[in-house]
């Protein structure tokens, strides 16, 4: 017969931490959040998230969703320090596009791809500018990002409406010669002092031969000062992580890596199977020493076992438990989160006991409640991984409609009709089955209530975890997982939590109180 467990499948909502010694050193300001994302070797008996060679600075990622991971959020995201993997139901080449847009939206040098000859007419300019988004073009001799500065040209230098659309480039542009330029070499501190001193928007950076390397924005460094955890590359670049499936994973993986990803992850509603280890096997070989891949999803030991040998970076936990997937209602196939995140956070660290391997897990799914992240975190969960609480957000691409007079955001999953992402659920090619369809949905279409920004919501949701952390006497997450305790809550206990036995008070209409 059928292996049974003994335990029942249980959820974030059933547990509770229980409070721990709060010393005077554990204060909100003293957290630090940063998470693992890719597997690493520690020096010691103790994972220091540090030692990754790809960390994150809170540990929070966005679900691959096409209602949830676009450009836009995933700029938003690595801004305040996560990650986002823009989703891979779409072309090749419109994912690849979105890749690129996160990767070139800031950086500290920045390999000018807004480039025009001196020969180029206004009507050249107004096209270049509308599609890339950026107000600085370079010109340079040849056109080519790297070619010999001649010089720049901004929405300063025209007057829409009275410059001729026919009017040269090398009429309107600010020369060479009247440009400040760093030489190649100099440090992005460096760079910030010439901008400041002389008071540029820009710093073009050019090698001897007057040939252009890089720009350097004020306005990059200004924002920095406003987003300190904000995730880049060395080049400073923002990261961001990119969905590939296992069907054309041989065509979109190259095309991907190309644009600029810094880690991918095999999108799939259950990730314990042979076509996963093919992915993960592929982009290994293929890109040896920089194809960070992670896999999943799975919800017991031998699901984490199989992917991490077959060299998952990391691996994603839960199938079933987001609030718009249908996966256990359809097929019986699922398990509570909690349970899933607490066995295959043991077998983690039973593998990295035996092996001196250390592979990051992610929690994805089932999390309802600010706090739960908390849980999954203290459950052992390196990072958490939601698409509900994002799609809220204005920079998830969802339509903002209103709907009984509230703004709601829609938010359909991978698995509905809407999304038809046939590569997520499919079992291969099966005889009189046509090719690229869907027998049955896995997930709804939906909305959620609208929310506003993201850095605003999650700064609020950040501190409820920094707050829960130190309750648990845990200044990092390393912390949090060995230290705190965890009860389970009755049904009564939990009415008990909520607000009960009053009358709430209804403020948002009355006049003279705040």
């Amino acid at each position: 017969m059928a292996f049974i467990y003994d335990e029942p499948s249980r959820t974030f909502g059933e547990y509770l931490l229980v409070p721990n010694l709060t010393t005077k050193e554990c204060v909100p300001s003293n957290v630090d959040l940063t998470a693992p994302l890719v597997r690493f070797k520690p020096d010691g008996s103790e994972p220091n998230p540090k030692l990754s060679p790809l960390t994150i600075n809170v540990p929070v990622t966005s679900a691959m969703m096409q209602s949830v991971s676009g450009a836009e959020l995933a700029i938003a995201l690595a801004r305040v320090g996560g990650i986002c993997f823009v989703f891979c139901s779409q072309p090749i080449e419109e994912q690849v596009a979105m890749v690129r847009q996160v990767k070139n939206y800031k950086a500290g040098f920045v390999v000018s791809n807004s480039n025009l000859k001196p020969e180029a007419s206004l009507a050249d300019v107004l096209a270049l500018t509308e599609r890339t988004g950026h107000s600085t073009v370079a010109i340079t001799e040849n056109g080519a990002p790297d070619g010999k500065f001649l010089g720049i040209i901004t929405s300063r230098d025209y007057r829409l409406g009275y410059t001729s659309l026919d009017t040269p480039v090398s009429e309107m542009m600010t020369p060479f010669r009247s440009i400040h330029c760093g030489q190649v070499g100099i440090d992005l501190r460096g760079a910030n002092d010439l901008i400041w001193k002389h008071k540029l928007n820009c710093l073009p950076v050019i090698d001897a031969q007057q040939h252009l390397a890089y720009l350097v924005f004020r306005k990059d460094h200004d924002a920095h000062q406003e987003h300190p955890l904000e995730n880049v590359d060395n080049e400073k670049r923002l990261i961001v992580g990119a969905a590939i499936n296992s069907r054309d994973y041989k065509e979109r993986v190259p095309a991907l890596m190309d644009a600029g990803a810094d880690i991918l992850c095999i999108d799939s509603s259950d990730g314990y199977s042979e076509w996963q280890r093919d992915t993960i096997e592929f982009v290994k070989s293929r890109y040896a020493g920089r194809g960070f891949v992670g896999a999943g999803n799975v919800v017991d030991r031998e699901g984490f076992l199989y992917l991490v040998e077959a060299g998952a970076d990391f691996v994603k936990v839960g199938i079933g438990g987001g609030s718009i997937c249908i996966t256990r209602e359809q097929k019986g196939i699922g398990r509570g989160q909690a349970s899933s995140v607490i066995e295959v956070a043991r077998a983690r660290d039973e593998y990295f006991q035996k092996t001196g391997v250390y592979v990051p897990i992610c929690s994805d799914g089932g999390i309802s409640q600010d706090y739960h992240m908390t849980l999954a975190l203290a459950m052992g969960a390196d990072f958490v991984m939601v698409g509900r609480y994002f799609a809220r957000f204005d920079e998830a691409p969802g339509r903002k409609v209103r709907i009984n007079n509230q703004f709601m955001k829609e938010y359909w999953g991978e698995g509905s009709n809407r999304a038809r992402n046939w590569q997520r659920y499919d079992h291969g090619d099966e005889p009189g089955k046509k090719k690229g369809t869907m027998e049955f949905e896995e997930g709804v279409d939906s909305y959620v209530p609208y929310a506003g920004k993201l850095k605003d919501n999650l700064e609020v949701t950040l501190a409820k975890v920094r707050s829960t952390m130190c309750n648990c006497g845990a200044l990092n997450l390393r912390q949090l997982m060995t230290r705190a305790r965890l009860s389970l809550a009755s049904a009564v206990s939990i009415h008990e939590g909520g607000v009960h036995d009053v009358v709430l008070k209804d403020v948002r209409g009355t006049p003279g109180e705040v």
